[in-house]
């Protein structure tokens, strides 16, 4: 419909044209290249609300295959991060995602490295991560500058070392509620993000660098049974970078 509408427009057009060429010397003929020029845009009007009619018209079978569509999108990952120490291993690397009316939530599924250290062996680390950025400042130029991440997230390491339940070697109740094989952390940062102009981007479209301070579970317990351990004591440092990729 819109060929044949164009191929309408562009005959038409040349009609008034060569209508418009004989007016100085026909002013019959000029009154008839107006109507055909009147005439054009009404078919290109018609066929305008007739293709937006059909688009309307939209089975649904064609809505639910629009929606499972748009789900399946949903799971494509938007950032890529890199973090360094915060109790996820020396170094992690994974992926995100944003959501929320103003991509204040993030999820961040990451894997790290733990050196081998003192131990008999290396380990790899899986964390799950959820973040919250109430608000952005922007600066210029593409800076901007985000006040305050908070956030939580589970951390466990692969190895036959660590346990979800209490061993039988060990007395009833000595780690009462707390296994070895998952960590609930939680963290408080800042950040600073450079938005790329849209000419210079290749890969990614923002670069996000940031901070956070967090402690454990574990480190809590420790903080509130033992008199000798301090505030500063359970708070680790961990750097990053977050890439969005769009």
């Amino acid at each position: 419909m819109r060929s044949l509408a164009f191929s309408l427009l562009m005959g038409a057009a040349t009609a008034a044209g060569a209508a418009g060429w004989d007016a100085d010397t026909c002013a019959v003929c000029g009154a008839g290249a107006a109507a055909g020029r009147e005439g054009a845009h009404a078919v290109v009007v018609a066929a305008a609300a007739d293709t937006s009619a059909r688009g309307s018209l939209l089975t649904r079978y064609d809505r639910r295959v629009h929606r499972y569509r748009l789900q399946w999108q949903s799971l494509i990952p938007t950032q890529t991060v890199v973090q360094f120490a915060g109790n996820m291993g020396l170094l992690s690397f994974g992926v995100g995602w944003e959501y929320g009316r103003h991509k204040q939530w993030e999820t961040h599924l990451l894997f790290g490295f733990l050196p081998r250290y003192g131990s008999d062996r290396a380990k790899v680390t899986m964390t799950l991560k959820e973040n919250f950025i109430p608000w952005s400042i922007y600066l210029k130029r593409g800076w901007a500058v985000e006040p305050l991440s908070v956030g939580l997230y589970f951390n466990t390491v692969f190895g036959p070392e660590f346990w979800r339940s209490q061993p039988a070697r060990y007395p009833d109740s000595y780690y009462p509620f707390l296994s070895t094989k998952v960590r609930v952390n939680v963290f408080a940062g800042q950040r600073v993000e450079l938005v790329l102009p849209s000419n210079r981007r290749k890969f990614v479209k923002s670069i996000t660098a940031f901070y956070e301070l967090s402690t454990c579970d574990l480190y809590l317990r420790a903080l509130v049974q033992d008199g000798s351990v301090s505030l500063c004591d359970i708070f680790g440092l961990s750097l990053g970078l977050k890439f969005q990729l769009f």
